[in-house]
């Protein structure tokens, strides 16, 4: 599922305030439910989990994450062998969903969330050009979702809030489906 996040160059104009705005949303409904959620990101930086402690009350819906920016990183913080981290590859939504489920199973949370993609100024080793991004969502009983996210654009900041921008609208949409 391609994203609407993206494809003008300027990765829709997403900003910080945008960002937190869903997060706001997300932490609204984590709370209404009494779920958690935990976080594995890469090419957003950190941003998602930023976004999502930034809501007041994150206490209650927020049981961790972490930047998982090279396979040693995965490997070791998500307690996930090197292969299982490797394949699929970074940078597709399969390898978005083994991120998710791994951070869910990692912190027993409810929900995990995966971003894996090249934020820019170029693209990465497996040729995805800068501004695509894969994002995951694993909850319960293997209820899962992904989608893709090709902004068109090579500004890092603005496709760093894109991707985060759309892994959260995704989460809330899990969390109405």
């Amino acid at each position: 599922m391609s994203s609407d996040y993206g494809t003008n160059g300027t990765a829709n104009g997403v900003t910080w305030e945008r960002v937190l705005h869903l997060a706001a949303g997300a932490g609204r409904l984590l709370t209404e439910r009494k779920e958690t959620v935990a976080i594995a990101e890469s090419s957003s930086g950190g941003l998602i989990a930023a976004a999502l402690l930034a809501v007041p009350g994150a206490s209650a819906f927020f049981r961790g994450g972490g930047v998982v920016y090279t396979v040693d990183a995965k490997s070791r913080l998500l307690g996930q062998t090197r292969e299982a981290v490797t394949e699929p590859r970074a940078a597709t939504e399969a390898h978005a969903l083994i991120l998710a489920r791994a951070a869910r199973g990692q912190l027993d949370a409810t929900w995990g969330i995966g971003e894996t993609g090249a934020s820019g100024p170029t693209g990465n080793r497996y040729g995805d050009p800068p501004g695509h991004a894969c994002i995951g969502v694993a909850g319960q009983d293997g209820r899962s979702s992904s989608r893709t996210v090709a902004t068109g654009s090579s500004e890092r900041l603005p496709n760093m809030y894109a991707f985060a921008a759309a892994a959260l609208d995704l989460l809330v949409s899990e969390l109405r489906g």
